[in-house]
């Protein structure tokens, strides 16, 4: 049987939402000339180059229905059929469904049932297995269940048997490469994320039109109007909400477009609302921003008088926090923040296009990142974009984020809300003129942004990979 010219990559979720198998899509398609089928579930839409490319071919499967608040004795029951539902789907897809592949490229995880159908695919259909290992599905699930639960036990084994029948395995850091050699015998490749070249600082333009796009957004506060909110237009009546000319960062004037000199510092987090995220410690470190803020001005919150941002400069900035994306906590934490009575602080959650979103990142002054990781061995991809749009990011510290994060070069780590203060109080002193560490930082990335992307990396580490397991499955 000769080669077929395709190849399968492979997610149990949402393609929208899993970049780096959009990215290996793309490097498919761009570098190998493979024409690809992406099997996932809908629900965001991928990136337009990913949508627009003649080679890729997108297959959503349908998903479990979303059930109503079921009585505790059925549960147990729909827990175990929801797997067996997805196994059947994706059995479907991958045996029937779209044309035989050279390669299945498996996102992991979720290990069960996907590692397991995708090995019988992959026999059946005389194909190459490859697992992009992610994280370890197992430590996910122990989250939930506890690590000494037996269906954790059961997960971890059917995750370490499939993934020692694969053809090959990329992994995310050298951490998990040791951890896989050691403690599972299987020899993984690493491919660290790196940003594709949408990812890049963005244009005085283009942060003008971002930011008048996403104006209702930033104009409309949790119940209340804020720092952000009640600032108002020299000559205007009300709150800056309609004039398609000012934002609160930029203005425009004519063609010529400039940045205001008072706007608040813009801080974005990207994060899945999900257990392994504490939000809390973001919402704690604000408050203490604030707090300390109103301390060394020597200013009085009890009064309930207004600032006026919009009069004069200040030492320290407001802080625009603005959050993307969807998961589980997001409604409990909306909440959280609506409680808060925050003088220099403002939040805004909101969910943006593939497209928009590295615009926003172009945009920002510093990222923040939560992500604690089930395993201590993966790596936060939303770090990864930041530093690809020359954006210097304040992130949780954990036993690998080393690997990404060069310390006072590129950002920042920190293991409180209380750190993450301070953090915030040295950065943007003297925003947006004086504050010399921010601008280092953002200058050490500035250096690195074109010379380090998806494509170069994926080359020189993936394309052998899978072309070498390819090569042997036909010999």
């Amino acid at each position: 049987m000769g080669k077929r010219g395709r190849a399968a990559v492979v997610v149990l979720g949402d393609i929208g939402r899993s970049p780096r198998m959009q990215y290996h899509a793309l490097s498919l398609a761009r570098q190998t000339f493979l024409e690809v089928d992406i099997v996932a579930y809908g629900g965001s839409e991928p990136h337009i180059s990913v949508l627009e490319h003649q080679s890729i071919h997108i297959h959503k499967m349908p998903q479990w229905p979303t059930l109503p608040r079921l009585p505790e004795l059925l549960r147990p029951l729909f827990l175990m059929l929801k797997p067996i539902f997805q196994f059947f789907v994706l059995l479907w897809y991958l045996c029937v469904k779209i044309p035989v592949p050279d390669v299945f490229i498996v996102q992991n995880p979720p290990s069960v049932p996907t590692l397991v159908v995708v090995k019988f695919a992959s026999w059946l259909r005389h194909s190459a297995f490859i697992i992009d290992w992610h994280n370890f599905g197992y430590t996910l699930l122990a989250l939930s269940l506890g690590r000494s639960s037996l269906f954790v036990a059961i997960y971890r084994w059917i995750e370490k048997g499939c993934g020692k029948m694969a053809h090959g395995s990329l992994c995310v850091t050298k951490a998990m490469q040791h951890e896989l050699s050691q403690n599972w015998g299987i020899k993984a490749t690493v491919l660290y994320d790196q940003p594709p070249e949408f990812f890049r600082p963005a244009s005085l333009e283009e942060k003008h039109s971002l930011f008048c796009r996403i104006s209702k957004h930033i104009n409309e506060p949790y119940g209340r109007r804020d720092c952000v909110s009640n600032v108002h237009v020299a000559g205007s009546a009300g709150p800056q909400n309609n004039d398609p000319s000012v934002t609160p960062f930029t203005t425009k004037v004519g063609t010529d477009i400039s940045l205001k000199q008072n706007r608040p510092a813009l801080v974005v987090s990207s994060t899945s609302w999900t257990p392994d995220e504490d939000f809390g410690i973001l919402l704690e470190a604000a408050l203490m921003y604030d707090r300390r803020v109103a301390a060394l001005l020597g200013e009085d919150d009890k009064t309930g008088d207004e600032i006026g941002w919009d009069e004069k400069q200040f030492a320290y900035p407001r802080l625009l926090f603005i959050i993307t994306g969807k998961g589980p906590q997001k409604e409990k934490y909306e909440k959280k923040i609506r409680k808060l009575n925050l003088k220099r602080v403002a939040f805004r959650t909101m969910w943006l296009s593939a497209e928009d979103y590295p615009l926003l990142l172009g945009s920002a002054d510093l990222g923040v990142c939560l992500h604690t990781s089930s395993s201590g061995l993966d790596l936060p991809m939303k770090v990864v974009d930041m530093f690809g749009c020359g954006l210097p990011v304040c992130a949780v510290s954990y036993s690998c984020i080393k690997e990404l994060v060069d310390v006072e070069k590129n950002g920042l780590l920190f293991s409180s809300s209380s750190e993450l203060a301070d953090e915030l109080m040295m950065l943007f002193e003297g925003f947006p003129e004086k504050c010399n560490a921010l601008k280092s930082m953002r200058s050490n990335l500035m250096e690195r942004v074109s010379s380090v992307r998806w494509a170069t990396t994926w080359e020189e580490h993936a394309k052998p990979l899978i072309t070498e397991v390819i090569a042997e499955n036909y010999t």
